[in-house]
C-alpha cells in the first residue's frame, strides 16, 4: 500500500492533502480533501508547535473515512 494523502497543519487547520501536494511549488495552490485552498508553500516547514496548535478538519477526516 502507498501513502496516498498526508496531514499538513496549514491556515486553518490541519487538512488533508492528496500526497502528490508535497511537489508543487510555492506560490500555486493546493486544495485539501475538504476543498479548501493553500498556498503550496504552507505545506513545508512545519513545526511540530503548529501540529498540536491546529485542530483535524473533520471534512477532510470523514471524506477519507468514507472512501473505498
Amino acid at each position: 500500500m502507498y501513502l496516498t494523502y498526508i496531514w499538513r497543519p496549514v491556515t486553518g487547520g490541519r487538512h488533508a492533502f492528496p500526497v502528490r501536494a508535497r511537489e508543487v511549488p510555492a506560490g500555486e495552490q493546493v486544495a485539501a480533501y475538504c476543498g479548501a485552498e493553500v498556498d503550496a508553500a504552507e505545506l513545508h516547514g512545519r513545526s511540530e508547535v503548529d501540529w498540536v496548535r491546529e485542530k483535524s478538519c473533520m471534512r477532510c477526516w470523514r471524506i477519507l473515512a468514507d472512501r473505498d
